[in-house]
Order: C-alpha cells, then sequence, then structure tokens
C-alpha cells in the first residue's frame, strides 16, 4: 500500500481496487457458481430464489484456490493485518433482486469494542481485526445498490444510531461503493456496512474472503491445510489460529 491507500483506508475504512480480477479469472469464477447452482438447482430449487449463499468455496476448484493470496491483493492485507494472517472464512452472495441473504440492515461500527472486528491506529501502523475481500464479479452501476457503508465509522466513539439502520430506507450518510466487475474492495469489518437492496438488471454476485490477525478468528471452524491442494505459501494462510513459539 501506499501512502494514498494508507490515507484512504484510515480515513473510510475500505479501499476499491478495479481490476485485482482479470477477465478470464472473473469468468472462470462465474462458470464455477454457474455450474454449481445449476447441480444444486433441482434440489433446493434454486432458481426460485431471489438471493442464494454458499460458504466454503476452496473445494470449487483451482479459480477459488488462487484467490487465497492473490497477487494484486496480498499486499494490503500484509499493510493492514501485518506480515502473518489467515483466512477465517469464504462465501458468495448472489442477489437476484430486492433484499441479499443478510437482509438490508447496517451492522459493524468502531463502538462497541468488538476483539474480533476492530480498527486500531499504534505505532504507525493500521491494525485491524477481520478483514474482508469483496470481489465484484458482475458490474455494479450507481444506483442499483449492492454494497453500502458509513466512510470512517470504522473510527466512530459512538454506537450506531438505530433509527439508521434499515437499509431499504437509506440515511444520507451512508455511501454505495459501485464498481466494475473484477474490482476487490477490501474493507475493515470494524466498518458499518450492510447491504443495499439490489435494484439491477442482472444478478449481483459477490465473492467474500475474510481474512483475520493470525492469533485470533471469527468463524469457530479452521481450515485444514492438507484437504486442499495448494501452495506451501497458501498453506501458512489456512494455518489455524495461535501464536507459535520462536
Amino acid at each position: 500500500m501506499n501512502d494514498r491507500d494508507r490515507y484512504l483506508f484510515d480515513l473510510q475504512g475500505f479501499l476499491a481496487i478495479e481490476a485485482a480480477l482479470s477477465p478470464a479469472q472473473v469468468m472462470a469464477l462465474n462458470t464455477i457458481l454457474d455450474q454449481v447452482i445449476e447441480q444444486q438447482s433441482s434440489s433446493f430449487h434454486l432458481s426460485e430464489q431471489s438471493c442464494l449463499r454458499f460458504d466454503h468455496l476452496l473445494s470449487w476448484g483451482q479459480p477459488y484456490l488462487d484467490l487465497i493470496d492473490l497477487p494484486t491483493v496480498i499486499p494490503y492485507l500484509a499493510t493492514l493485518l501485518g506480515s502473518r494472517f489467515r483466512l477465517d472464512h469464504t462465501y458468495v452472495h448472489l442477489i437476484r433482486h430486492g433484499l441479499g441473504p443478510i437482509g438490508a440492515e447496517l451492522h459493524g461500527g468502531g463502538t462497541p469494542f468488538d476483539p474480533c472486528q476492530y480498527y486500531l491506529f499504534r505505532d504507525g501502523q493500521l491494525r485491524n481485526g477481520l478483514v474482508a475481500v469483496a470481489y465484484y464479479l458482475t458490474d455494479v452501476l450507481p444506483g442499483e445498490g449492492g454494497f453500502g457503508c458509513i466512510p470512517g465509522s470504522h473510527k466512530s466513539n459512538l454506537p450506531l444510531p438505530d433509527c439508521w439502520r434499515d437499509l431499504t430506507t437509506p440515511a444520507a450518510c451512508v455511501q454505495e461503493i459501485a464498481a466494475p466487475a473484477g474490482t476487490a474492495l477490501i474493507f475493515t469489518e470494524a466498518l458499518t456496512h450492510g447491504t443495499l437492496l439490489w435494484q439491477g438488471d442482472r444478478d449481483r454476485r459477490t465473492l467474500f474472503y475474510k481474512y483475520s490477525p493470525h492469533p485470533s478468528a471469527w468463524h469457530r471452524h479452521y481450515y485444514h491445510p492438507d484437504d486442499y491442494p495448494v501452495t506451501e505459501a497458501q498453506q501458512q494462510i489456512l494455518k489455524s489460529p495461535g501464536v507459535s513459539p520462536p
């Protein structure tokens, strides 16, 4: 991260990195997602649902494994989480119209303090708990909805007013983050954020890869590196939490 990126992340609580994924990567990820939906549609009537969520993406093949340590994103994570960090969990959201899988409610924020999801600035370093990388697999145009947040709320000293939680009627302080497919939106989970109603004329598809400092965990289930055909560097990122002795 350069000084501009560090300033913006400290100011906003997020960064949007366009072209983090190549068009070929976007196509490969979407193709696999299409296959998963087709395979499960007959059993779970997925074609009738306005939104879908799938977890545990690392078993979906090489394009999803490659995102563990994507070269265009890893330098940002190293700055935000330190030299040792771990992949905490993954999932994908698909919204056809209206509400997403988690509804339309703002959550997160600097207050009250959450030991798993926090933002601090200490000793000249940006320090975070859980950090999300949201990969846009489809274009999100201004006014269509999708990811929304209150910039700067990761440093708020006061809790979010309850009257602003409902994103079906978003408050003026909520900012929509429109971006083209291939964008990686990196944000601290301490940021107050949520999903605005989707009003686009296509599916909104978003992959979430969430990372923690190596000693901590948000998700209660851990990865086992030997379960996946990954590189040595990726094995380190998949290790269970804990501080190794020197």
